[in-house]
């Protein structure tokens, strides 16, 4: 009898191969570390491959995994749109959905993957932008959702994930040879502008704001040239740029709230699953 790939054991690889690590792929998926363990060591038998290589943080994929994350994404969203048509389970709809920059370069592919997994016939329109941006947006109800940043100072029960500021620059650029120290931030009444601000201040350091824009990718760009420092939550932080928050000259920063805004008296059925999946998920990530 020939062997086949199982959609559980599928499903498992692919959210493994997401996350990074048994432990959290264990809790996304509801089994024991131990159980997801042999679920990968027969999907190996099936394949007759390695599929992951442990490290000091986690596992990464080896060549064979990753040729097998693709094929899986495909079986999986193959087989989830099957079952939302035949079964009459899945939504259909558009929702407008608010991510800033950030978090849609680090969660939004794999929250739409997922969702989209589950509701093949709902569209999501994103729309990316700082914070303060994304409120006026909903006030005006140009977006149904948006995930946004609140200081993480307890006002907010409904905090999903909490994540650090820091501190980031060109490699081998030291803080402590600039003065004033050069910044790129984004707009003046985003999270990270004023954490930044207000830490230099109290420390008595010396500062000029070199960008101020809410473009991500431009200030990204700016701090790879080595003309600026910048600020942004770790998890966001480009693989290519370092974090400096060790530089005795750099104030300590906040960690700051992610959380969800959207009507919650008349939310539809679209926007309330899309919220709920991302309470559900971001965690993991």
């Amino acid at each position: 009898m020939a062997l086949s790939l199982e959609i559980d054991l599928l499903r498992s690889f692919v959210v493994i191969a997401e996350v990074r690590a048994l432990s959290r792929a264990a809790a996304r998926v509801g089994r024991t570390q131990s159980a997801l363990s042999q679920q990968m060591k027969r999907l190996e038998e099936v394949v007759d491959q390695p599929l992951f290589q442990r490290t000091g943080r986690g596992v990464v994929l080896t060549q064979p995994g990753e040729r097998l994350l693709v094929h899986a994404q495909r079986i999986l969203r193959l087989h989830d749109e099957a079952m939302a048509d035949l079964c009459g389970t899945g939504l259909s709809g558009t929702i407008r959905f608010g991510c800033p920059d950030d978090y849609a370069q680090v969660w939004l592919p794999s929250l739409l993957r997922q969702f989209s997994s589950q509701h093949p016939q709902a569209i999501v329109e994103v729309v990316c932008g700082p914070t303060p941006r994304l409120v006026e947006q909903l006030e005006k109800r140009a977006v149904d959702l948006a995930m946004i940043s609140v200081p993480d100072d307890g006002a907010t029960d409904d905090v999903i994930r909490r994540e650090p500021l820091v501190w980031i620059g060109y490699p081998g650029l030291a803080p402590a040879h600039f003065d004033p120290l050069p910044l790129a931030l984004s707009d003046r009444d985003t999270l990270d502008h004023l954490a930044a601000c207000d830490a230099l201040n109290r420390a008595g350091r010396d500062y000029r704001v070199a960008y101020a824009s809410s473009s991500l990718a431009g200030l990204i760009a700016l701090v790879r040239s080595g003309q600026a420092f910048a600020v942004m939550t770790q998890t966001a932080v480009p693989a290519d740029l370092a974090i400096v928050n060790g530089d005795p000259r750099l104030p300590p920063l906040p960690a700051v709230g992610i959380t969800l805004r959207f009507d919650r008296k008349r939310p539809s059925h679209l926007t309330a699953a899309f919220a709920d999946h991302i309470r559900q998920t971001l965690p993991l990530l």
